[in-house]
């Protein structure tokens, strides 16, 4: 381990508090308060200059030194580094479970090392540190400093690129170009990056995509596990070992979108990560030893749920060994895939941060508050630059594309026109970054999503889901049936929805579609099931959980989003799977009894009384006293109301639940008992939406239905184009049920596809020949996919078509 004392480098300071200052302009001068400037006031080569100043802020390993960086707005005269270096090994072991809360003590060397600030900032070069890399932790630092009223206060670096205990603990010191060095992809970023910075191209849209939550998509929930599924997968093609059920749902994707993995909000109440003994804030003392208690990070969230300090590093509960090399493995499995390289996504949010960032980043970064917790204020310069520094930083672990999430929600106030304005100057500034990957620079694919006016109340028919991509051509947009709260298990939703489908054939060439995703997914279980004016399809399964499972899986739909409409198809593993998905949190004090009221739902779409008696499953929320899931709905159902009326009144809640008394009588009910309960019910849910618990039953034929339509659309990729004026969709609804037909012809000619589906209703038989248009050439077609069960050979021969199911035909042109 390190013996050597840290040391400041004052000559090597000098220089870099010099470069700092020549990247100031006139405006954001040492003596002025550079919080208050707006990004009008600054020209181009001010804003070029900013850009450039926020590259140096956080922390470089930079030839055997450490480089540091900070913007503190309220920083008063005095400031001091605290260094913590490790004089033992840090041992963070591959996890047992998704909630093992192993910890150990650590023997630290802490140095105090004074710094002086230069005007609202602090730069420092410090020798003698550890360097994080992927066999050892490095050393950990963070920024005690005197505010301008006197008081002593730490700062956190919102720039960290490895946060290996949480956005609320120090930051690790890491070796972010030896990672880069030794990545084992760099052939396939040179086969399309070029060496100069001029040169960047910019990498185009895959033919599909793959949506994971990485907690749930594999049986560790690390991103190191997702690495070992792919790495097997790879292995299995390469001996041309068959495939099991669960196996294709993995496969035949062009790309992979990883949900949210920032660094995301911790527990309100405890336990922290990091815990030190308690020390007096000021002064520089002489190095001496500590000891720290260290505990993994077990969060569970679906990870939109961010503090957006530590943006540009790894949310460490996805990590089992606290290493950020996990993340650049995976990116280096997908990129060296047999047969074609699999594309990765990062999904990434800047659009809103969770009140839990107030205390970690400075008051210039908020505008005020909103339904998720905090606006982020893109008007000054400073914040704007450090955002886009953090977007820069991550996706430089090797993306290949990224979709910004709540892009709608870029806003700022102008005062003159006394309106919210979308700020659309900084969609395009995220998107005309350019990355640094293995020596080679890029451009990635990106995908908006913006539902603009949402939350408007009638975003639903007004948004157009076009307004990125008029002003930005190159980028895509999650398409109207991807982003809105589809319910595809209602009774005609098909039939109302119509009018958007039509939209999407003829200009969805820049949409992202497909009716399955993380949001939508978790809206089917938030509806009532007795509700006369949106009944459930009934159609699609025998219970409430096959209902919800076939709505999202749905073959017709596929055919119709594989098959037909234009642009990106994306399907979500957890769909794919017939897994449950919901909404995670488990980190809430004050509202979380809220946040579980409001899923209360999920018992009754997503559980059977049959999985309920598995003795692994529920295990908490049985240890509590539900002892069936009758009692449990009951319970949820009962919370759900007194929530309604009370709010987050726990004591005004107990008051409503207690005058139940066939909700009470089995219960102790308490303030203690509902956040035990709340806690109990988001673990309970996280284990059991993990797909692995569901993939020995899948079905054969539907998995392997889903992966031929992949590859169908992998091998005729002109479907991603606009359906032209030669090429038809149309309907035929009779007697309640709608039949969807579709012909596409490639445009040179050569190849036609033609579909025919039942969306929804009674079981149809119908001769495919006598459906379609007269125009389409009766012989030479052959099936190219069925769903599953469909009997069908050509144009000519009846077909059976129940609720959901279709067919595809293919056939080539002279």
């Amino acid at each position: 381990m390190q013996t050597s004392s840290a040391q400041l480098l004052p000559e090597a300071t000098r220089d870099l508090q010099a470069w700092a200052a020549a990247h100031l302009a006139p405006q954001q001068s040492l003596n002025n308060d550079i919080s208050q400037l707006g990004i009008d006031q600054l020209d181009d080569d001010a804003w070029t200059r900013t850009k450039e100043l926020v590259t140096g802020l956080g922390s470089y390993w930079q030839n055997g030194t450490a480089n540091f960086g900070f913007w503190v707005p309220d920083i008063g005269q005095q400031a001091v580094l605290e260094i913590f270096t490790p004089l033992e090994d840090i041992a963070l072991e591959a996890r047992a479970s998704a909630h093992d809360v192993s910890q150990q003590t650590v023997q630290f060397r802490l140095e105090r090392i004074p710094v002086q600030p230069q005007g609202q900032f602090v730069w420092a070069v410090v020798d003698g540190l550890l360097a994080g890399s992927r066999t050892r932790f490095g050393s950990f630092y963070r920024l005690q400093y005197q505010d301008s009223q006197g008081n002593w206060r730490y700062h956190y670096d919102p720039m960290a690129v490895s946060l290996p205990f949480g956005a609320f603990a120090p930051a690790e010191l890491y070796d972010l170009a030896g990672l880069d060095h030794e990545r084992a992809d760099r052939d396939y970023f040179l086969s399309f990056g070029s060496s100069q910075d001029a040169e960047v191209s910019r990498l185009g849209a895959p033919v599909n995509i793959l949506q994971v939550h990485v907690p749930t998509a594999s049986a560790g929930g690390t991103l190191a596990s997702l690495t070992r599924q792919y790495q097997a997968l790879a292995n299995k093609l390469q001996t041309h070992d068959p495939l099991t059920p669960a196996e294709h749902t993995y496969l035949a994707y062009d790309a992979i979108q990883l949900m949210p993995i920032e660094p995301i909000i911790e527990f309100e109440d405890g336990p922290k990560f990091w815990q030190e003994p308690k020390q007096g804030l000021g002064g520089v003392l002489a190095s001496r030893t500590i000891d720290v208690t260290l505990m993994r990070p077990h969060m569970t969230n679906w990870g939109y749920d961010v503090v957006i300090a530590g943006s540009a590093a790894v949310n460490p509960v996805l990590l089992e060994t606290g290493r950020p090399d996990e993340l650049v493995d995976l990116a280096a499995t997908l990129h060296t895939f047999p047969g074609k390289p699999i594309q990765l996504i990062f999904d990434v949010v800047f659009g809103h941060a969770d009140n839990q960032a107030l205390p970690l980043l400075a008051s210039p970064f908020f505008s005020g508050s909103n339904m998720y917790g905090q606006n982020l204020n893109y008007r000054v310069p400073l914040v704007r630059a450090m955002l886009l520094e953090m977007q820069r930083r991550k996706a430089n672990f090797g993306v290949d594309g990224l979709r910004v999430d709540g892009a709608q929600d870029f806003k700022h106030w102008d005062a003159t026109a006394k309106v919210m304005k979308h700020d659309d100057a900084y969609l395009l500034e995220m998107s005309e970054i350019v990355q640094h990957v293995a020596g080679v620079y890029y451009q990635p694919w990106m995908i908006f999503e913006d539902g603009r006016p949402w939350p408007r109340e009638d975003w639903e028919t007004a948004s157009s889901y076009l307004d990125v991509i008029n002003q930005q051509p190159h980028t895509f947009q999650w398409g109207p049936l991807t982003f809105a709260h589809n319910t595809p298990c209602l009774e005609s939703f098909w039939t109302s929805k119509w009018w958007r489908i039509e939209e999407i054939a003829v200009q969805g060439s820049h949409w992202i579609s497909g009716c399955a995703n993380h949001d939508t997914l978790r809206r089917g279980y938030q509806l009532p099931i007795d509700d006369p004016d949106r009944p459930i399809n009934q159609r699609l399964g025998d219970s409430l959980p096959d209902i919800l499972r076939r709505s999202y899986d749905h073959p017709a739909a596929s055919l119709l989003t594989y098959g037909v409409f234009p642009g990106v198809p994306m399907d979500f593993i957890n769909a794919t799977s017939r897994a449950p998905w919901a909404f995670m949190r488990n980190t809430d004090k004050r509202y979380a009894v809220k946040v579980v009221a409001e899923e209360g739902g999920f018992f009754i779409w997503q559980v059977s009384a049959e999985v309920f008696n598995h003795a692994d499953a529920f295990t908490r929320l049985k240890a509590l006293g539900f002892s069936d899931l009758d009692m449990l709905r009951k319970f949820a159902a009962a919370l759900e109301t007194a929530v309604h009326h009370a709010g987050d009144d726990l004591l005004q809640v107990l008051a409503l639940l207690s005058a139940q008394q066939d909700v009470s009588d089995e219960l102790n009910l308490s303030e203690a008992f509902l956040a035990r309960y709340a806690r109990a019910f988001m673990d309970d849910l996280y284990e059991y939406c993990n797909v692995s618990h569901y993939q020995d039953s899948l079905n054969l034929d539907q998995c392997a239905f889903n992966m031929a339509l992949r590859n169908f659309r992998r091998q005729h990729p002109w479907l991603a184009d606009n359906l032209r004026s030669d090429e038809i969709l149309a309907k035929r609804v009779d007697d309640g049920t709608t039949l969807v037909y579709a012909v596409r012809l490639s445009e040179d000619s050569s190849e036609q596809v033609v579909l025919l589906a039942n969306m929804e209703g009674e079981p149809v038989t119908v001769v495919p020949r006598e459906v379609l248009p007269e125009s389409v050439e009766p012989d030479g077609w052959q099936v190219a996919v069925a769903a599953p069960g469909v009997k069908v050979s050509d144009l000519h021969t009846a077909v059976y078509l129940k609720d959901s199911e279709g067919v595809l035909f293919y056939r080539e042109l002279l």
